[in-house]
């Protein structure tokens, strides 16, 4: 791929869609999610169908397939939120050491700041637990360089790749060199030698042959970029490598700061690393969300940022990166203490008219606990609403309700159901467990882009016999408010002095689709 093409001003977004294309993608695979919706998006518009793309309910199943894709042939892109990377993590971990045909790159959408998700987990952790490698890239021109360069290596070390990708660095803009797309004659297949070895066997001639590789990749890379220039440096990855190097070329205090900024942190390049550290009385990292970097280098010399108070765990900003260049002299700051609220970031409430207003409620009336689930129904946990107690995972509720004291509810979205609840259910049923399970069936993912929603009433019917199916719209419509709200608090109410498993499905139309 050494044919080039003509420069282009673009955005992070479109350069890694492009990216994705002139590296021959063939399939892609996706479960929605912010920051990755958009993205997602991307390649659904600009589809020629040079590529085959699929919505996924599961981030596994999403995985799966792509290994699917890639033992046979096809380079494939998997899309999911970070929270996502917990449910791929099963078959990434084992893809590893099992091999892999073309290449497969995980982009993972991490949400510093978590302003459109359950929790603020960063995904280059993954590159430890998984022994794979994570590009971060900073801007367009290095995203594109970094997913070009990922489905290449993956294909050297027969492994899949995580690319982190942000809301931020899909906002960026900067500009791209593109490639010619590779000629699609030499597809590479999985080798099924790998078999003649042990499972132990397996993981030894991934750490004598695979893993060099991608230390050597880590240690070497040209997106990994190093400016040395007096006694203080700045360690970075990501978008904060971009607001760094702002900051540096235009506040005059910090002209004689260097910087490494690294385009791959996994496997950690330890000797790069330790090289710009000798060359500096004092380091600070700069990186969200959390202290990756900072964790791997603390052993190696003066080294602050999350950990020492210096820099704010989650989103980074210029005026975070000025203050702890200002307090370097000091071993520990204390400035981010406080804990960010609902009231003083603004809550994400419910819709006011929303069609399930009126089972929620009911739901703060009941003196239960009642498990929640990573849907709308989580916007009612906090008050005035009450409505939810619990809200651990998507597709979770059902399982979490399990676990009750007492019978309790869990409220479940129609998609979440679809993504794992129905394994919580099967349990359930199989356990002979008390719990009334409401579906709310929107016939779409509300909270992700209004994506369809898979349709598996019957197979819940044939679980669970004790099944009814509540149209609360229709009902208002002929009924009432009032009346409606009434005939759905005996059904609830009702079911919860019965033993065992029952489920109400209930039938609206978010209004906002």
């Amino acid at each position: 791929m050494t044919s080039m093409q003509k420069i282009i001003h673009t955005t992070g977004l479109d350069a890694l869609y492009l990216a994705s294309i002139d590296s021959g993608v063939k399939r892609v695979t996706a479960v929605a999610g912010f920051p990755i919706t958009a993205v997602a998006d991307k390649f659904i518009r600009g589809n020629d169908n040079t590529y085959d793309f699929h919505w996924f309910t599961s981030e596994k199943s999403a995985m799966e397939t792509a290994l699917g894709a890639s033992v046979s042939g096809c380079r494939s892109l998997v899309l999911v939120k970070h929270v996502g990377m917990n449910l791929l993590a099963d078959p990434l971990i084992t893809a590893v050491t099992h091999t892999i045909g073309e290449g497969l790159v995980i982009l993972a959408g991490d949400d510093p700041g978590a302003f459109g998700s359950q929790n603020e987990q960063d995904s280059r952790w993954y590159g430890k637990i998984a022994e794979v490698a994570v590009f971060d890239p900073s801007g367009p021109e290095s995203v594109y360089e970094c997913i070009v360069r990922a489905f290449d290596l993956s294909e050297k070390a027969s492994a899949p790749v995580i690319v982190r990708v942000t809301d931020r660095l899909e906002k960026s803009e900067g500009s791209i060199r593109r490639i010619a797309p590779p000629p699609g004659s030499h597809a590479k297949l999985f080798d099924p030698s790998v078999w003649k070895l042990t499972m132990h066997g397996k993981h030894q001639r991934f750490h004598q042959e695979s893993y060099p590789l991608l230390i050597g990749e880590a240690e070497k890379s040209p997106l990994n970029r190093v400016s040395v220039r007096g006694s203080t440096g700045i360690i970075s990855s990501g978008v904060p490598s971009e607001v760094t190097d702002e900051l540096l070329s235009e506040d005059s205090r910090w002209a004689s700061v260097s910087h490494l900024a690294l385009g791959i942190v996994s496997p950690f390049p330890y000797d790069l690393v330790a090289d710009f550290m000798k060359k500096h009385e004092s380091i600070l990292v700069v990186e969200e969300s959390e202290p990756f970097i900072e964790s791997h280098i603390t052993i190696l010399g003066n080294a602050y940022g999350k950990e020492t108070g210096h820099l704010p765990y989650g989103l980074l900003d210029r005026e975070h990166i000025g203050f702890a260049l200002e307090n370097l002299d000091r071993k520990r700051v204390t400035k981010y203490t406080s804990i960010q609220t609902i009231t003083e970031r603004g809550p994400k409430p419910i819709c006011s008219d929303c069609p399930y207003m009126p089972l929620y409620n009911i739901l703060r009336r009941l003196d239960i606990m009642i498990a929640g689930d990573m849907g709308c129904s989580i916007r009612t946990a906090p008050e005035p609403l009450g409505a939810v107690d619990t809200g651990f995972s998507l597709g979770g509720a059902i399982s979490t309700a399990c676990g009750f004291s007492k019978k309790g509810i869990a409220v479940i979205g129609d998609f979440g159901l679809a993504h794992s609840g129905i394994v919580g259910l099967i349990n359930a049923v199989d356990h002979g467990s008390d719990v009334l399970v409401i579906v709310l069936q929107n016939d779409i993912a509300a909270m992700t882009g209004g994506q369809v929603a898979p349709d598996i009433k019957e197979a819940v019917r044939a679980l669970v016999p004790d099944m009814e199916i509540f149209d609360i719209d229709g009902s208002v419509r002929s009924r009432g408010e009032t009346a409606a709200a009434k005939e759905l608090e005996r059904m609830i109410t009702d079911r919860l002095t019965i033993k065992g498993v029952s489920v109400i499905y209930i039938k609206s139309k978010c209004i906002m689709f």
